[in-house]
């Protein structure tokens, strides 16, 4: 609205309020006032059909228009988005006004005065419609012209920060603003309450405000190591071989063939023991536990001997399903959902899943042409599962019902690490020869099987790469250079680079803030992604082979290369006497606030469901200046 137009029809107003101010009310009504008076004539409306103003007979300055189209239905118009009517007339020329009906200003019929048009109302009034007509080129009222759920459609686009602004415009706004649909959608966005629906909750704002208090507590007892850490212990096991972990649950097996288990989300420290299923074999003679993998439904270790045992999490400790190979294991692969398990044996690569009846049967069966060394199976792969698979320089995609397929192989480049997502494998390359152009990470598309990219170029060979675990476009890799990088996958760059560890990365993970690194000095380092420095370390005497952590917990693995270690004779009457040959796994919670009393762990963790007490049974929960 013009600056000119608003003063003109500010100054207008005032007038017929000044008008209207008198002592005595003049009435319309005929027959009113003294006898035998003349009435008045009524002055003639100063508005033109083309907008000129006029004087008023015998040179009385003109009054205001009374028409029946009055100053209520002109603001209601303005608001409504229509032009201004107040705005400057043309200049008068000398011939007079020019209007295209000739110069006769037609009468318009009179408008009913309002029942009360006390001045101190009126003033209300006209100050709320300035304010308003103030705001009109500010604040769109498309909330009053569209449906409602046209508006909620809208407000759909917006964030947590815009919808807190549109909150504060009007009374429409805030009800738009805060509808349950837009922050139910907000909460399922972040990750919050994702297999909840949305009537399972009045207010989702406020869930959505609990839920970020939350995180950003989370976070800073992250970063100030703020909580428990506890060790998970199996002393009858004799020396850790393999571990694994899903959602909080944790699956270790050692040297005396036992496999056991961990829960710690709900702190459930006595942990079954997986009974194997190794047919006429003599008690204490079982063989070394290989490989071990769990999921939300099942638990899988892979024996020295070649054997396989499947237990489900849901039955017991007696295991489901049993495969035997004639050679030594050198892969397992569990799908992160469902039920298929690939193994590789020599040169023979095996899947197995139930059928449809829950029978459990061998999928597919491949023969390769060099031992493998990396396994893995594709999640959300479909009917059909599928399994990357590296075998020294060749890199091969298998499918169930089809053939072997070789993805990628470079002679003199062998494989040092693999990774796969449900539509791209991630793999170090080792350059040798005269040749050597530094060894790079290949990104290759499983749909495709075309490389996408490469990345890096170090003198270190790539010890781990995790590619499932990061956030969308994201890498993270170890290198035996000491160095922990982040690729950007849409330019090929390296975003960050952080020098960790003295002997080289050995397991490496990352979520859209923080780096949980190990090393082969056994050495666990917490990094600021963003800042790039180091948080917190914490130090344990073996190699760290396992790293696995979510907003809550931390759950790492530090497992001895030497399973029988040189001058140590592990007796069944000396539990105790090489305890610093055994390996550890650690569990860090992070959800209490700085220990509240009720949730310190306690010093002794004993069981006393022994028939034989040992006192290795007492473990320290650490650290010990919380205790």
């Amino acid at each position: 609205m013009a600056e000119a137009g608003l003063d003109e029809f500010r100054r207008r107003w005032r007038e017929e309020l000044a008008l209207r101010e008198g002592p005595a009310k003049r009435r319309r009504r005929s027959g009113e006032g003294p006898a035998g008076a003349a009435r008045e004539p009524e002055p003639v409306s100063q508005w033109g059909s083309c907008g000129a103003v006029r004087a008023a007979p015998g040179g009385a300055p003109a009054q205001p228009p009374r028409a029946a189209q009055g100053y209520f239905e002109l603001a209601k118009s303005l608001l409504e988005g229509g032009e201004c009517p107040l705005a400057p007339p043309p200049p008068r020329t000398a011939g007079g006004p020019s209007c295209p009906s000739g110069g006769r200003v037609p009468q318009t019929p009179e408008a009913p005065q309002p029942e009360h048009p006390e001045s101190a109302g009126g003033d209300r009034l006209l100050e709320q419609l300035i304010r308003d007509l103030n705001e009109i080129n500010e604040i769109p009222f498309f909330d009053i012209q569209l449906p409602y759920e046209l508006a909620l459609k809208i407000f759909q686009y917006l964030g947590r920060t815009e919808l807190g602004r549109c909150a504060q415009v009007s009374r429409t706004w805030k009800v738009l603003a805060e509808d349950e649909v837009l922050w139910y959608t907000l909460c399922q966005q972040e990750g919050y309450l994702p297999e909840t629906s949305i009537s399972d909750c009045s207010c989702w704002k406020l869930v959505f405000q609990e839920s970020r208090a939350k995180e950003h507590t989370l976070r800073t007892n992250w970063k100030n190591r703020n909580g428990a850490v506890s060790q998970l212990q199996y002393e009858l096991g004799k020396v850790l071989c393999d571990v694994h972990s899903c959602d909080g649950v944790v699956i270790a097996g050692y040297t005396s063939g036992d496999v056991r288990l961990w829960d710690t989300r709900t702190w459930d420290y006595t942990a079954p023991i997986l009974e194997p299923m190794h047919g006429a074999a003599e008690p204490g003679s079982q063989p070394h536990v290989s490989f071990v993998r769990i999921n939300n439904s099942l638990a899988v270790a892979a024996y020295e001997d070649g054997t396989v045992n499947v237990w489900s999490l849901m039955i017991g400790r007696d295991p489901v399903h049993c495969y035997q190979h004639n050679l030594r294991i050198q892969a397992l692969a569990l799908s992160l959902e469902g039920a298929t398990i690939a193994t590789a044996s020599g040169f023979e690569v095996r899947m197995e899943c139930p059928s449809e009846k829950g029978y459990w049967e061998t999928a597919a069966h491949f023969e390769v042409q060099k031992m493998v060394s990396f396994l893995h199976l594709i999640p959300d792969a479909g009917g059909h599962p599928v399994a990357v698979a590296a075998a020294e320089d060749v890199v091969y995609l298998l499918k169930a019902e089809n053939p072997s397929r070789v993805l990628h192989s470079v002679y003199g480049q062998p494989v040092t690490c693999l990774d796969v997502s449900s539509k791209e494998a991630a793999f170090g390359v080792k350059s040798l020869g005269w040749m050597n152009e530094g060894n790079k990470i290949l990104l290759y598309s499983l749909q495709t099987s075309q490389c996408l990219t490469t990345l890096g170029s170090s003198l270190g060979d790539f010890t781990c790469v995790n590619l499932r675990n990061s956030p969308p476009h994201l890498l993270v890799a170890g290198n035996k250079d000491r160095r922990v990088r982040v690729y950007d996958l849409r330019n090929s760059m390296s975003m960050c680079s952080l020098y960790a560890h003295q002997l080289g990365v050995s397991a490496v993970q990352m979520d859209d803030w923080k780096i949980v690194s190990g090393g082969e000095e056994g050495l666990v380092c917490v990094w600021d992604q963003r800042m790039g420095n180091k948080l917190w370390e914490m130090h344990a005497r073996h190699p760290v082979r396992h790293i696995w952590f979510d907003t809550h917990s931390l759950i790492t693995a530090n497992i001895p290369d030497e399973k029988s270690p040189r001058g140590a004779s592990i007796l069944d009457d000396d539990l105790t006497a090489h305890r610093r040959h055994r390996g550890i796994i650690y569990a860090y919670e992070f959800s209490m606030d700085q220990l509240a009393p009720e949730s310190i762990l306690p010093i002794c963790r004993s069981s006393y469901d022994e028939v034989a007490g040992y006192n290795y049974n007492i473990g320290l929960a650490v650290p010990y200046d919380n205790i």
